[in-house]
């Protein structure tokens, strides 16, 4: 019989100093690793059996499972901490992470020391950035019930917590609408501020951003001041035309998602029938927003001119309106610093992406200032986080250091 084999090295770096902070950081987009008592005691009594779990195999991996399915936390999604000779997809044990992927002091403690204020958390794959798990659950009341107990926890636990630190964002239950607004309106009466939604939903089976059957919904952001978070790759991947390419290529046009969604969204009239509707394009970068915005102005005024779907009813640009309903998030996309005022500098904002492999963590405030650090103050301070206070209705800390 073969000896199994030999459990990965796993190393968790001493934690790191305190940065200097040059002005305080609200991050747009982060993640949570689902902790494992997220559950516990959140499901009707009927169905808490049935509610997603921990498991571990003989080889000690653990991995969630939900109605039959394996969701294993890929290793790649929480490597914040680690040395990067040790990074790699395999499957990731809680103990193999930093405890601030998945506790909420811990995380606090890791968003001090890298100079961030607050933060916006998406889910992971055991939800699925946005929900998705839940809202494709085959037992359609169990997957309900999932969705709520994670909104619930979300908002005691994870915001709960410390509610200056973390902005809340709820999942949306994507398999009925009537469903889905009621909750969306009841989060946001108990403060939730923003909503995970699939950027490209017919890639989930869903009906698609053209059909008019998801206004309903953006008619209950736009009363309630939600914003539509579009977390990049939340429905799919970006198209890819070879069969085989290497893991390095899916990073690399990770933000060519975002660029079709933004045109998806907005030749499909929805921010122009909600003009107050915010549409916050997270992970996405911002190195295509003044391609896109050039473009579709060309195309307004050429090539689509004469067809059938040639009906813009309004007297703005496309631009203006990618101006005026979008937002954008950066890493480090120091290219596009000259072309801020093109994208709109009051429609920029930042993200540290921890604990993720693209993360900035714990060097945010240095990678801020490398990136952005000569523009005029007022400037870094509304891409650091004045802009994302105003959209995300956060308060700032009174003083830039408040640790």
């Amino acid at each position: 019989m073969n000896a199994p084999a030999p459990a990965p090295t796993t190393t968790l770096l001493p934690d790191p100093p305190a940065c200097r902070i040059t002005v305080p950081i609200i991050s747009v987009d982060d993640h949570l690793i689902e902790p494992p008592d997220l559950f516990a005691g959140r499901l009707p009594a009927a169905l808490q059996d049935t509610a997603p779990r921990i498991t571990e195999d003989e080889a000690g991996n653990q991995c969630w499972i939900f109605e039959g399915t394996r969701y294993p936390n890929i290793g790649l999604n929480a490597v914040v901490g680690r040395p990067r000779a040790e990074w790699s997809m395999d499957p990731a044990r809680f103990d193999q992470m930093r405890p601030g992927c998945f506790d909420i002091d811990a995380r606090i403690a890791d968003m001090d020391r890298a100079g961030l204020w607050a933060s916006l958390c998406f889910p992971s794959l055991v939800s699925g950035f946005c929900g998705a798990v839940y809202s494709r659950a085959k037992d359609k009341e169990l997957g309900l019930a999932c969705m709520r107990a994670y909104n619930d926890w979300h908002h005691e636990v994870w915001a709960g917590t410390h509610p200056a630190r973390i902005i809340p964002l709820q999942l949306p239950y994507l398999a009925d609408i009537e469903i889905a607004v009621r909750e969306l309106v009841a989060n946001a009466a108990r403060g939730f501020k923003a909503v995970s939604f699939p950027e490209f939903p017919a890639q989930l089976g869903l009906p698609s951003i053209f059909t008019g059957y998801w206004d309903p919904l953006f008619a209950a952001c736009e009363e309630t001041d939600t914003v539509v978070c579009l977390h990049t790759g939340a429905s799919s991947w970006a198209p890819l035309p070879s069969p085989d390419p290497p893991f390095e290529l899916l990073p690399t046009v990770f933000p060519v998602n975002a660029l079709l969604a933004a045109g998806e969204w907005l030749w499909s009239g929805v921010p122009l029938r909600y003009p107050r509707l915010s549409i916050a394009m997270s992970e996405g970068g911002i190195g295509w927003v003044p391609m896109l915005m050039d473009r579709a102005d060309y195309v307004l005024s050429h090539s689509a001119s004469g067809t059938e779907s040639n009906a813009w009813p309004s007297s703005l640009l496309p631009s203006e309106v990618l101006r005026r309903n979008f937002w954008y998030c950066s890493i480090d996309d120091p290219s596009t610093v000259a072309m801020r005022h093109v994208i709109g500098v009051d429609h920029i904002m930042v993200e540290s992406d921890y604990p993720h492999a693209d993360s900035s963590w714990p060097d945010t405030q240095q990678v801020l200032t490398d990136t952005w650090g000569a523009l005029p103050d007022d400037e870094l301070r509304a891409i650091a986080g004045k802009n994302a206070s105003r959209l995300f209705r956060h308060p700032l800390p009174e003083r830039d250091d408040w640790r």
